[in-house]
């Protein structure tokens, strides 16, 4: 009897944990906002991220693009820890390198050349925005900011973002451009999200 009492008990713990668990996740609520540009042509392209650790990086890769002697998309943002594939999708070849990151030259990297229709990996794990060239096409250029949260976005033509499935808490909120001031901003989430309004400034 002592062994059956034992054993139910254990079980209403690993459930209650379970239903605790399941609750917190089911109470994550998203951040949307939209960021005002003063002095600057655009409030596109700006990275808006919850400065905080939290959540681990993830498993899958993100993908950049060498297409039309572009890098797509221009500006993206990831977790420390996260891999980039840097594909060419162009008939001709493509070299990717940064001069820093994060302003650091130490930490300048080379991924060499490689023809159409190859993927070159690098996992990020410096803080900062890494600005993306091509030693091969001058004009073409690109940004990869790395944050140290799960919990980020990058801003629409018209300024706005949504910062997906935040657990709820009081968080710092902060901006990066590659033309502006950073902004921050305070900001609590509830079980309803949250509305922020950013001005960023050249």
């Amino acid at each position: 009897m002592k062994l059956i009492a034992h054993k139910t008990i254990g079980s209403i713990i690993l459930v209650a944990g379970f239903l605790a668990i399941t609750a917190g996740v089911g109470m994550a609520a998203d951040i949307n906002g939209k960021v005002t540009a003063q002095g600057m042509r655009s409030a596109s392209g700006i990275v808006v991220y919850v400065d905080a650790q939290i959540g681990g990086p993830p498993s899958q890769h993100v993908k950049i693009d060498q297409r039309k002697m572009t890098f797509i998309p221009h500006v993206v943002a990831v977790q420390r820890g996260t891999t980039v594939d840097f594909l060419n999708s162009d008939p001709v070849g493509h070299n990717v390198y940064w001069p820093s990151v994060g302003g650091n030259k130490g930490l300048a990297h080379n991924l060499g050349t490689w023809p159409q229709g190859q993927t070159k990996a690098f996992t990020f794990n410096d803080l900062g925005a890494a600005p993306l060239l091509c030693n091969v096409h001058a004009e073409m250029s690109g940004y990869v900011v790395v944050v140290p949260s799960a919990y980020h976005a990058v801003t629409g033509a018209d300024g706005s973002f949504v910062i997906r499935g935040v657990p709820p808490g009081h968080y710092t909120i902060k901006t990066w451009s590659a033309s502006g001031k950073p902004t921050v901003q305070q900001v609590d989430v509830g079980a309803g999200g949250a509305t922020v309004a950013l001005t960023v400034t050249r």
